[in-house]
């Protein structure tokens, strides 16, 4: 396993590092049977997570799933070993013709949802983020469910505490998104406890990569002089490479039924420090509107830590990497993460 690097030359060399598998992966994936399929695997994270899975069991079928809209896309990871199958979750029909436990498939994880144009389409939103889940969790009964879902579904907490634990009731702010990912968490629950599923459901925190995520909007916006709002003061972050990471360990430490793990940095990150550090980096003032309110989405990760540890790499790497990736103008997935809205319109 490599060190981690200086910096990243281009986009080749960031995806590769991305997709490095641990030692603990390796190890834990030789504890489950069975090959992986990947549902929403075109999304930000999907990509990455399953060239991971495939080096790190190269010896398993890797199966990724979804429309395939973006170009190349699907040539890119079947060069990487990955089987690729086109289909619209939204079809029950064609969700029932993919591989299963027959063809040796015992491990899914689910990465599909739906949020920016939440409050525009309310109905697709609640379809693809419960409807969908409804869908898999009756037609994989049979496999290990490894589940995204996000920090959303908790209330804001105090900024100066630990933040939300998996014990904390799932009451998120009004808003279809959120509330649309807490459906998702009780459709899986519902079909795992009916079917004995095993499975772990992924609240996740703001995965972190060079082109996309919490530090590339702030960079950016204080490399180019925009105003940065400060009302959702406070953030938690993780290396997308780390996310990735825990979430295809936690297919050898599934529960039946399934219980949800809160997945991200383990500490809570300022906006205004981070807007100063990449100030100090840039040579530039941040602009700063709003005030830092005294609640956030954050979340408490002793539970996560203490199956895999601290996540390998730490968040003043993240910064610097991140600085430099955008001063020498890297490329964008121009997918702001609106990491600031309170009101739940997505």
């Amino acid at each position: 396993m490599s060190t981690l690097p200086q910096r990243f030359a281009d986009v080749e060399a960031l995806e590769a590092f991305m997709s490095e598998p641990t030692p603990g992966l390796v190890a834990d994936l030789a504890r489950v049977d069975g090959d992986i399929i990947v549902l929403g695997v075109a999304g930000k994270m999907g990509p990455t997570l399953a060239r991971m899975a495939k080096r790190a069991a190269p010896e398993r079928r890797v199966i990724g799933v979804a429309r395939f809209s973006e170009p190349g896309l699907r040539e890119s990871l079947q060069r990487h070993g990955i089987e690729c199958i086109a289909c619209d979750l939204l079809d029950r029909a064609a969700l029932q013709r993919l591989p299963n436990v027959a063809d040796g498939v015992r491990n899914c994880v689910f990465m599909a949802g739906h949020k920016f144009g939440a409050t525009g389409n309310a109905s697709l939103t609640w379809m693809m983020n419960v409807g969908v889940p409804m869908m898999v969790a009756d037609t994989f009964r049979e496999m290990r469910i490894v589940a995204f879902s996000t920090a959303c579904v908790y209330p804001f907490v105090p900024v100066t505490g630990p933040g939300a634990s998996e014990s904390t009731p799932a009451t998120p702010p009004p808003g279809d998104y959120a509330n649309s990912c807490v459906g998702r968490e009780r459709m899986f629950e519902y079909g795992s406890a009916k079917y004995g599923t095993p499975g772990r459901l992924v609240r996740l925190s703001y995965a972190i990569d060079m082109r996309y995520g919490v530090l590339h909007d702030v960079a950016r916006n204080v490399l180019e002089g925009k105003t940065i709002d400060l009302t959702m003061g406070h953030a938690d972050v993780i290396w997308q490479g780390d996310a990735n990471e825990q979430s295809l360990r936690l297919l050898a430490h599934c529960t039946a039924p399934t219980t949800p793990i809160n997945v991200t940095g383990p500490q809570h990150t300022s906006i205004r420090w981070l807007a100063g550090e990449f100030g100090q980096r840039f040579g530039r003032a941040p602009v700063f509107t709003g005030r830092e309110a005294e609640t956030a989405w954050l979340e408490d990760t002793r539970a996560a830590q203490e199956l895999f540890g601290a996540p390998r790499v730490p968040l003043e790497t993240m910064i610097d990497w991140v600085a430099d990736w955008v001063q020498r103008g890297g490329a964008s997935l121009n997918k702001p993460t609106h990491f600031s809205t309170r009101d739940g319109k997505y």
